[in-house]
């Protein structure tokens, strides 16, 4: 299971579609993928137009995001304990949580962001 960061989807399913065809050929692979009810929180917020949001309905309905939980809630919070700079990334740290409770590789644009989280499987494209 890979679970994916809003920055994989808004350069998935914005602009250039940058990382469209990479995310497509995975899909079609049949690899599975979710996202977390946190980076639909994201990913909503922005500034998403209609085909955009009717894009990520289609590849990952909004009532099949993965829950942000207790179980989460408590590895989230270790995180927070245990890596750098935690007070500026509560929501990474959360989304990390959602793929380490999971046994989930996370898929992300930002690899800085992740890079120091303890546990955390970072999913290389092939």
């Amino acid at each position: 299971m890979i679970l994916l960061d809003t920055s994989v989807l808004i350069d998935a399913l914005t602009g250039s579609q940058r990382l469209g065809p990479a995310l497509r050929s995975a899909l079609a692979r049949g690899t599975r993928m979710a996202i977390p009810a946190l980076v639909l929180f994201e990913w909503r917020r922005g500034p998403r137009n209609l085909a955009e949001l009717a894009l990520q309905e289609a590849l990952f309905p909004s009532d099949e995001a993965v829950s942000f939980g207790p179980s989460e809630a408590i590895e989230a919070a270790e995180l927070y304990r245990s890596v750098g700079r935690s007070r500026s990334r509560e929501v990474d740290l959360a989304i990390a949580a959602c793929a380490i409770a999971r046994g989930a590789e996370l898929w992300t644009q930002n690899l800085a962001d992740f890079i120091d989280i303890p546990g955390l499987n970072i999913h290389t494209p092939v």
